[in-house]
């Protein structure tokens, strides 16, 4: 028994016994979502709201800020994605949502705390105490009360490295190799190509098994190159996601980076996708009307995958490149029932 949020003892959350679940049967398709930073937390904040059994699979290229200065000090996988993968999924409670913000929280000063993430620290120390960063994660899940387990993408560090065009101060026609994800994810230029370092890294087996027993993967939305990619270049996640039996669904972005993705149209998102995972077949695309500067060419793509395509407003409105959680959670309700897909394809047109 683990001490109660009023003193006492309460029992274990969601992420106990084995493979992170408990006891109680949960509702709704298995999801896992693949994905990074505010994108990912933005498809976890909407699933949360329509199944119960949810699975975050997170990148570990982070290598700038709190995440970066861990990862160089203590050599462990970047914890910053993973702590907001946390974050988005905890429980809708008092409790849940203070520590939240606890894990969410941010030390000012003028010493060597000065931008740390409380959560950061807090996963890195039960990582040194467990020696297993799975371990680590479904303990934090627990704290938090989180509807969903939180894994790695990788077992190891990664750094991304990308060829771009067109960098300020370099010859018309010339690449430069950028080098990490926040440097390829700012970059003014024209990113051609990503790979991982290393090469082949071994995919997190929490990760893939979660992928192999899902009904649902998503993937999206997020920084595309050094966020959603890089889990299709970790061979053995890559081949989980081509062989499942799982139906697959990319969530479209609502508006390009200002960095990386700069200057890309909406279906330019899926041709890179295919071109890093051409043997991955796709069931749905979710794609905000606003978002589409050309509705022929959005579906042309999306049925080079067999995919339909569901037109939804899933922003929020403002005209701000924010996911709005309760369009998003219908969106998916309406994926993963089959409902009304490509019928609103005439009001993206206007």
């Amino acid at each position: 028994m683990a001490a109660d949020r009023g003193g006492g003892t309460r029992s274990a959350g969601p992420n106990a016994g084995p493979g992170g679940r408990g006891s109680r049967p949960l509702h709704g398709p298995r999801v896992v979502a693949l994905g990074g930073g505010h994108g990912l937390a933005a498809s976890l904040t909407a699933l949360r709201l329509v199944t119960e059994d949810v699975t975050a699979v997170v990148t570990v290229a982070d290598n700038g800020g709190s995440s970066g200065r861990l990862r160089q000090e203590f050599g462990v996988l970047p914890p910053g994605d993973l702590r907001m993968a946390l974050a988005a999924l905890c429980e809708d409670s008092r409790w849940g949502r203070l520590w939240r913000d606890v894990l969410q929280h941010r030390f000012v000063s003028e010493g060597p705390l000065h931008g740390h993430a409380v959560g950061n620290l807090l996963i890195a120390a039960l990582w040194q105490l467990l020696d297993d960063p799975v371990t680590g994660l479904d303990v934090v899940g627990d704290l938090l009360g989180c509807r969903g387990r939180v894994l790695p993408m990788a077992g190891v560090p990664l750094d991304i490295m990308a060829e771009v065009a067109g960098l300020p101060g370099t010859e018309p026609g010339t690449t430069t190799t950028v080098v990490g994800q926040v440097e390829v994810a700012t970059t003014p230029g024209d990113v051609r190509s990503v790979r991982l370092v290393p090469h082949d890294p071994p995919a997190d087996p929490a990760a893939v098994a979660a992928v192999e027993a899902a009904d649902w993967v998503i993937l999206g939305p997020g920084s595309w190159f050094t966020s959603v990619l890089p889990h299709v270049m970790v061979p053995d996640l890559a081949a989980a996601l081509t062989e499942t039996r799982a139906r697959r669904c990319v969530t479209l972005n609502l508006a390009p980076d200002t960095g990386e993705t700069s200057g890309l149209p909406t279906q330019a998102l899926l041709e890179v996708l295919r071109d890093y995972a051409p043997g991955m077949r796709l069931d749905a695309v979710i794609a905000d009307p606003s978002a589409v500067s050309d509705v022929d060419a959005l579906l042309a793509v999306a049925s080079t995958f067999g995919a339909k395509v569901w037109f939804r407003q899933v922003s929020v409105g403002d005209g701000s490149a924010r996911h709005e959680p309760l369009r998003l959670a219908a969106a998916y309700g309406d994926v993963f029932s089959g409902a009304l897909a490509d019928v609103t394809d005439a009001v993206a047109r206007r």
